[in-house]
């Protein structure tokens, strides 16, 4: 997340999700998990600004095209676009298309509720009532928290303040090459808190257990 933050700083605003594999730490494998709840508002690409994974884009363009319709009308006709996807049938467009018919139903949605992230709908963790600034953080404590972010270095997690605490790969219990081997997003993991830096706004983790 901190060298999204400075890679924006030097380049502006990203203009298609392809940019993020320009940051450093970002790898195709964490690519490939994040890019579907990292969405891209006024962007080159409108299917950015939705929770449609790139490679579903050719599936997202050809429902689109059957409806008479195109990618720029998720901005510009955003209610005729729904009133249409209602009608559309996509039993029929699977046997005509070959295309996968939960994927195509994930498609559809996602193209009906462009604003939806679909982490709103994942489990909670139970957060702790007298934990809910950085400062209340305090060294060794344990927590629950939600996986944000999955990088070459580690792991960010909500665990109910303001900013997320990092799991650094060296603290996930054994050695391990990439974070993504035991984590992914929208787990809820249990954390101790190694340290907390609020000058700098950093918090760094230690994952305790990643079961739930």
């Amino acid at each position: 997340a901190e060298n999204i933050v400075k890679y924006r700083e030097e380049k502006g605003l990203f203009k298609k999700r392809e940019e993020l594999l320009k940051v450093r730490g970002i790898g195709s494998k964490a690519f490939e998990q994040a890019a579907g709840f990292c969405r891209i508002l006024g962007g080159d690409n409108p299917l950015d600004s939705t929770t449609i994974h790139p490679e579903s884009y050719q599936i997202a363009i050809a429902v689109l095209e059957n409806i008479g319709m195109n990618p720029t009308d998720l901005v510009k006709c955003k209610e005729e676009l729904r009133d249409r996807l209602r009608n559309f049938n996509i039993q029929d467009f699977c046997e005509e298309t070959d295309y996968n018919l939960i994927t195509v139903r994930d498609v559809v949605e996602a193209l009906k509720k462009p604003g939806l992230d679909p982490r709103d709908e994942l489990p909670k963790p139970l957060l702790r009532d007298d934990v809910l600034t950085m400062e209340q953080l305090q060294p060794g404590m344990t927590l629950e928290g939600t996986v944000r972010n999955v990088v070459d270095f580690g792991a960010f997690v909500d665990i109910g303040v303001k900013q997320d605490g990092l799991i650094h790969r060296s603290k996930m219990g054994r050695k391990i090459r990439d974070p993504l081997e035991i984590l992914s997003v929208g787990q809820i993991v249990k954390v101790k808190v190694l340290s907390v830096d609020l000058e700098r706004s950093r918090i760094a983790l230690e994952l305790v257990s990643n079961e739930n």
